[in-house]
């Protein structure tokens, strides 16, 4: 599994650390020269696949407050490189901070322009990560992390200095409203507590005087200046830094600053490069030295990251759809069980319901079949309510016709007409029908003439509905195609109802 380890570069040596859980363990330290790259190389083939940070406290730095034009994207970037070039020429380990827009009319972008004036003292290591393969993350300077530190210290002063010792130097920082400004080191001849003291004494004076002399910091303008030393150093400090008319010293104790930045192994002396470091693990920041070539490898392992991290959440989601789906079934045959269970115990109830039923004297299938052909023949069966609704209309208009009988017929479901008894029946393509037997009541008087005349118009109103067929079997009169009627030949006659007979049948749809 990749590690994340940090390098710390200063004047004498190379120290390598790897960094766990907020904790810093030293590994190997690489002396400046050949002998040193050599040992650093062999190392680097040891752990080809973890991560570096390079944490860098050299003199050669250069810092320079530059403003441009109110610009972005592209263009702005093009300029910035063009003021770095300008700036540090001959040197790629340069970088810009932002400090804001100022309020003015015009709105230009101040920049803190920084830049290591020294390339060359980087070659040797920078060329063994990239010879290695190793994930270069970035190079950075104490200056940088300076920010980080006040703010987790809670320091909000508007102007103040940050001096800290490490190795054999003093780094000192001056921050205006918690961003960098200004940043360089000076050496520190003594390394005892009381040469520590007069050191940071001194030097905090020399840096006020250096700003103002560069008009950074106003003429007795008020400015503090915050010592990070031991616990075990501060009475000695305190005792060599006395607070001026325009400098004020703050003591601000190394183990304390440790334990609030979350570091578990805190300095045991005044030198605080551990603290630095653990900074640069938890809390790097944006602005950094080496460019796109020296951190390619490390563009290829976040790219390789971020494609297993996609893969192990697709996994995690499918996993977690396939437990779904597999409480899912689990529940539907738990329930399938039940149902089946249910269905069971519902059999056995309606057979034990059927058992308390009398004996039917026939079998199941044969109950079926007729309960299925009385469905059938209540489906095809009609009645003979639309023909007397018609009938009665027609003898309202002849109120001479009586009738004797009317004979129903329905067609069988096979489709065969039915018949009377009398023969009379349906002719093919019809439904149902009727058979109507009556006769004619008029005066004795009246002609045979009359009587026909009566039994047509109650005939034609029988056929004014196209959907009934009306034929005439018997006549009220024996009336043939040859014979004419005369009244003298029928007079005896004329006291005897005149019988008739008509079928009706309704014609089937089509």
């Amino acid at each position: 599994m990749a590690s994340r380890r940090l390098l710390y570069l200063n004047a004498y040596h190379l120290t390598a650390y790897r960094w766990q859980a907020a904790k810093l363990d030293e590994e190997e330290s690489f002396e400046i020269g050949e002998r040193g790259a050599a040992q650093f190389a062999a190392y680097l083939a040891r752990h080809p696949r973890d991560s570096f940070a390079l944490l860098a406290n050299v003199a050669e730095e250069g810092f320079q407050l530059e403003t441009i034009p109110f610009l972005s994207g592209a263009d702005r970037a093009t300029v910035i490189r063009r003021k770095l070039g300008q700036q540090f020429f001959g040197s790629s380990l340069s970088t810009a901070v932002s400090l804001g827009r100022e309020q003015t009319r015009r709105r230009e972008e101040r920049l803190l322009l920084a830049g290591l004036t020294n390339p060359g003292f980087f070659t040797p290591w920078l060329a063994a990560l990239q010879q290695a393969g190793c994930a270069l993350s970035g190079i950075y300077t104490q200056a940088l992390l300076g920010s980080t530190l006040l703010r987790r210290l809670h320091v909000d002063e508007e102007r103040c200095l940050l001096l800290t010792v490490q190795d054999q130097s003093i780094r000192q920082s001056y921050f205006e409203k918690g961003e960098l400004r200004f940043s360089r080191q000076a050496s520190l001849p003594d390394s005892s507590i009381s040469g520590i003291a007069q050191a940071l004494a001194g030097e905090a004076r020399k840096l006020q005087q250096y700003l103002t002399s560069q008009r950074l910091v106003a003429r007795n303008q008020p400015i503090t200046a915050c010592l990070l030393a031991h616990a075990s150093a501060h009475k000695t400090i305190a005792a060599s830094c006395v607070d001026g008319e325009t400098l004020r010293f703050r003591l601000l104790d190394l183990a304390d600053a440790a334990h609030r930045c979350g570091l578990k192994t805190p300095p045991a002396d005044c030198r605080s490069e551990t603290l630095f470091l653990h900074l640069l693990a938890v809390a790097p920041p944006k602005a950094q030295f080496a460019d796109d070539d020296q951190r390619h490898a490390f563009h290829l392992q976040q790219l390789r990251r971020g494609i297993v991290g996609i893969g192990a959440v697709t996994l995690a989601a499918c996993l977690l759809f396939a437990g779904k789906q597999l409480i899912d079934s689990e529940q539907r045959l738990a329930q399938k069980e039940e149902f089946s269970a249910a269905a069971a115990s519902a059999r056995l109830r309606y057979a034990d319901i059927v058992r308390t039923f009398p004996a039917i004297p026939t079998d199941n299938e044969t109950l079926r079949r007729i309960i299925n052909r009385y469905a059938e023949i209540e489906t095809h069966s009609s009645t003979p309510q639309t023909f007397y609704r018609r009938l009665s209309h027609a003898l309202d208009s002849a109120p001479q016709i009586e009738l004797e009988a009317i004979d129903w017929q329905a067609a069988s479901s096979s489709g065969a007409p039915a018949t009377s008894g009398s023969g009379e029946g349906l002719l093919a393509g019809e439904i149902d029908g009727a058979v109507l037997r009556g006769f004619l009541r008029l005066d004795a008087a009246a002609p045979p003439r009359q009587v026909l005349a009566a039994f047509n118009a109650f005939v034609a109103s029988l056929k004014a509905d196209p959907q009934w067929r009306v034929s005439v079997v018997q006549q009220p009169f024996d009336v043939e195609s040859g014979k004419s009627l005369r009244g003298g030949e029928i007079l005896f006659d004329n006291e005897k109802p005149r019988a008739f007979t008509i079928a009706i049948g309704r014609r089937a749809e089509r």
